[in-house]
């Protein structure tokens, strides 16, 4: 079991993600310009561009060399923190930074698809069978040793990770958008659906992902401590991130003077199926 100490890897340019990165400001641009927002509604405010520019930066920050590196030929503590800022930070972020209009109509045309993927317990199933699908030792190794596999990876789960932001956000009223305490509910659950993975991680007592025993060791952490340290990072980082989320929204909904009414309740309720 290798436990050198390995130094930063050797910069190199992640095109795929600049092409990603170019792809989404580029179409973000022209789609404030070329589509008409309604009369009466301000085409993008400022906090909706830091927003969305916020979510762009920590993709190509994360993604790209040296973080992404880092995690893919050293330690998969930086490959754990990867998957959870793009699940859990950037992809809200990316969702409330794109005007309401704007989203309605770049998906207006699978709309229907889009509808019955974002109800909430199809869209924590799918999001959360990809969160663990991608922690298996198998695609694990596969996504370290192909670079294209870890692109298609990470890109499935950050389509996912939106999925099962909708419900939460309601970024266009299409979808189901779920009143406070259902949100709060709902966000509860993922947080302790990672727990399991998480649990394999900290609480095995050999290194689950051998590739990782290979690599040059940053900061001479063994394999088996650095794979502690990632579960641990995935159960408390991303529930500390979701809990932030939850307690927002309950300090929201308590100044709010309105509380929802029975009958938009018991619809979301029935929306969860």
């Amino acid at each position: 079991m290798s436990t050198s100490t390995g130094a930063v890897p050797t910069f190199h340019p992640h095109f795929d993600i600049f092409g990603l990165v170019v792809l989404l400001v580029v179409g973000y641009e022209f789609g404030l310009k070329a589509t008409s927002a309604p009369q009466r509604e301000e085409a993008v405010t400022r906090r909706q561009r830091l927003f969305f520019y916020g979510g762009v930066g920590l993709v190509l920050i994360v993604s790209s060399w040296p973080f992404h590196d880092i995690g893919e030929q050293s330690l998969f503590l930086f490959h754990m923190a990867e998957h959870l800022v793009l699940a859990f930070v950037a992809a809200p972020l990316l969702l409330m930074g794109i005007p309401r209009w704007l989203l309605r109509a770049v998906l207006r045309p699978v709309l229907p698809g889009v509808k019955l993927l974002t109800r909430p317990i199809v869209a924590l199933f799918l999001f959360n069978a990809t969160l663990g699908l991608i922690h298996v030792p198998a695609i694990v190794e596969l996504m370290v040793e192909s670079s294209t596999a870890h692109f298609i990876a990470h890109s499935v789960l950050f389509g996912t990770a939106l999925l099962m932001w909708f419900p939460v956000l309601g970024p266009i009223p299409d979808v189901v958008h779920l009143p406070p305490f259902l949100r709060i509910g709902y966000l509860f659950l993922q947080s302790l659906v990672p727990t399991i993975p998480a649990s394999f991680l900290t609480l095995g007592d050999q290194p689950l992902y051998k590739v990782y025993e290979t690599f040059p060791r940053l900061g001479g952490l063994s394999a088996h401590t650095d794979q502690i340290l990632a579960g641990l990072l995935m159960k408390f980082g991303g529930g500390l991130l979701l809990w932030s989320v939850m307690a927002a929204i309950f300090f929201r909904w308590h100044a709010d003077d309105q509380r929802p009414e029975r009958t938009s309740t018991v619809a979301s309720l029935r929306q969860w199926w």
